[in-house]
């Protein structure tokens, strides 16, 4: 996927992603909003033990459980 950083998200929406900060936290779940910020919505997945942290394609991920809202100034990569 290429492209300008907008395009990439609305091209991501509705689908999961891993968005990586800049504390080195890694959190994942399903992208369901975004602004001209890079500030971003993401929902926990269906399917997916919210409970249980663990390695997802080789990194440390924490699985959100509710509806979080990351400041774009955190962000340092959205992996789709």
């Amino acid at each position: 996927m290429s492209g300008r950083p907008l395009d990439v998200l609305e091209a991501s929406l509705e689908e999961p992603v891993t968005v990586h900060l800049k504390d080195g936290t890694t959190y994942y779940g399903i992208l369901s909003g975004y602004d001209q910020h890079m500030n971003v919505v993401i929902e926990p997945e269906t399917g997916v033990d919210d409970r249980v942290d663990g390695e997802l394609d080789g990194e440390f991920a924490v699985a959100i459980e509710d509806t979080t809202i990351i400041r774009g100034d955190n962000v340092v990569t959205i992996k789709a």
